[in-house]
């Protein structure tokens, strides 16, 4: 692949319905959109930061400033790239800035893809036609609130219902879902909400026979997650704790997780989402693909991450419309009445950015050439 330029987009777009976790309430969300283009194709990426650090230490304004400043000259500094994964090295000196990372990462995946005329998926060597999603529900004002929004999720299809959780809106909230929904796929999201201090609302917890708790204690934990496994039958899950392989490896060889929700955006793209994938197959750890509130664009890089042997749990990888007023992408992704997304099949994401769309959600444009 050579590389002719870089656009950066910096876009905004209102959810639906605001969304709420324990961190925060979000009425839209603010991104960036990169566009890396070759002789012929253009690969799309999207970096997931916010506006604000609350999630982890990146914001838009930090990830803009990375890869203007180091990125997207480092990439330049190429004359071919002859496969995506050489971005993993070639980025691999930078520290952190996972999300601004992926952008490019998942970017140049794409424009491959689309120059050997092959689906993304099979690109990254997945092997599934359809892969499983859940919803993702964040943090209602009372219970019933919440009984009559997951009413609504399971008759638009999903199976596996995630909650978001925090002090005082916790085991009330999934207790009243157990007893309203029976045996469905539930599990429950803290955001690091939680100390060691609350074992026992974990051990109240346990007995709601939840698919797994994701992230219950700090974000950059796996000490004290390994102590509170020791004593849950639940699954316990890793989100902000895991950045890496190593972190991975870490973490299984503690015993602080039972499964590993890889966030592409969070790990810094497609080839370390491979790597994490591959490592905790060797340990026999399934593994899922967590959403970062996405856009059309992230979304299809999600899928095709999904579709590796050792995703075996539904992601948080919702239909267009779950999220979004209009998402920027075309044709809409939507689920069949299993919960299940096809694959796409067409060469590179198998989804096209909207112009129109992608010009009124823009609010600035930089071009970098090399």
């Amino acid at each position: 692949m050579k590389l002719k330029k870089i656009v950066l987009r910096k876009m905004k777009m209102e959810f639906k319905t605001p969304f709420e976790v324990s961190f925060g309430r979000m009425k839209d969300k603010s991104f960036i959109a990169v566009e890396v283009h070759g002789r012929e194709h253009v690969g799309y990426g999207d970096c997931s930061a916010f506006a604000h650090p609350f999630y982890n230490e990146e914001t838009t304004t930090t990830a803009w400033h990375i890869i203007e400043d180091f990125l997207a000259p480092l990439l330049f500094s190429q004359e071919e790239i002859k496969h995506p994964e050489e971005v993993y090295s070639l980025f691999e000196h930078i520290r952190r800035n996972k999300m601004a990372k992926a952008a490019l990462d998942c970017a140049v995946w794409d424009l491959y893809a689309k120059e050997q005329n092959i689906p993304l998926a099979k690109a990254l060597g997945g092997i599934k036609d359809k892969v499983e999603t859940g919803v993702s529900i964040g943090i209602q004002a009372t219970a019933d609130d919440l009984l009559r929004v997951i009413d609504q999720h399971l008759a638009e299809g999903y199976r596996r219902v995630k909650v978001k959780i925090k002090p005082g809106k916790d085991i009330n909230y999934l207790a009243a879902v157990r007893k309203q929904f029976g045996d469905i796929m539930l599990m429950a999201d803290a955001n690091s909400a939680y100390t060691l201090k609350d074992i026992d609302l974990f051990k109240e917890l346990d007995d709601l026979n939840l698919l797994m708790i994701e992230q219950p204690l700090s974000h950059d934990d796996i000490v004290d997650h390994a102590k509170l496994q020791a004593v849950m039958k639940t699954r316990i899950c890793l989100d902000e704790s895991i950045h890496s392989v190593d972190d991975a490896r870490h973490a299984i060889e503690l015993g602080s997780t039972k499964t590993i929700n890889i966030k592409v955006a969070r790990v810094g793209g497609l080839t370390a989402a491979k790597k994490i994938h591959d490592l905790c197959q060797s340990y026999n750890i399934p593994v899922w693909c967590g959403g970062m509130l996405d856009t059309g664009i992230a979304r299809a890089h999600n899928v095709a991450v999904s579709s590796l042997p050792n995703y075996q749990f539904p992601g948080d990888v919702p239909a267009s419309n779950r999220y979004w007023k209009q998402d920027l992408t075309t044709p809409e992704l939507i689920i069949d009445q299993n919960a299940m997304i096809e694959v796409p099949q067409k060469p590179g994401i198998g989804f096209v950015p909207v112009p129109e769309l992608m010009d009124a959600f823009t609010f600035e444009k930089k071009e970098i050439f090399r």
